[in-house]
């Protein structure tokens, strides 16, 4: 057995090589804002353990983060993901952190008509207090209930064409869009 000296790497693309599979973007901060009870927190328990909250609403209070790694063409990148309270009496606490964010993931329930019909506000909010250059998502959760739809996906697709962001429906019970979403807003 015997190697020549053509088919060695050398330090530079050893050194190359290296770089390549561990490049690393660190704490792209994702919000997750809409409505009490659109799914927020079923969206991100989704894409971070695979898992449905099956049961009983539980609300979330204030502010929680999770934090995964994700791939996004060959670069490891750490979202660090907001999921915020949906009630009104947290909506100052929210706004606090929306200059923080790089990335907004804004849902509404396609069986819930007045969580779309909030969405304009919600989008208000996001242009008043976050970065002018940050990633929003429309996302309309809740797909696997086709049976209770009262959002047409074309009502979806048409406010997001109005305010120039990226529309998908999402299920966090299937799975359906759930990773895809992320992966989109972290590109």
């Amino acid at each position: 057995f015997s190697v020549t000296p053509t088919a060695l790497l050398t330090k530079d693309d050893l050194k190359l090589k290296l770089i390549a599979c561990c490049l690393f973007i660190d704490g792209l901060i994702v919000m997750l804002l809409g409505d009490s009870a659109v799914g927020k927190t079923c969206v991100l328990v989704r894409f971070k353990d695979g898992a449905f909250l099956g049961g009983n609403f539980i609300a979330t209070v204030g502010i929680d983060f999770r934090n995964k790694v994700v791939d996004v063409d060959n670069l490891k990148v750490k979202l660090q993901i907001w999921d915020t309270a949906g009630q009104e009496r947290f909506r100052s606490v929210t706004h606090a952190y929306y200059r923080d964010a790089q990335a907004l993931l804004l849902l509404y329930d396609i069986t819930n008509k007045p969580s779309f019909d909030n969405i304009r506000a919600w989008l208000t909010e996001i242009f008043d207090y976050a970065q002018k250059d940050v990633v929003i998502m429309l996302l309309g959760n809740k797909s696997d209930m086709a049976a209770e739809r009262v959002v047409k996906t074309e009502e979806g697709e048409k406010l997001a064409k109005e305010y120039g962001v990226p529309f998908m429906e999402t299920s966090a019970k299937t799975g359906v869009n759930v990773e895809l979403a992320f992966l989109a807003i972290a590109k």
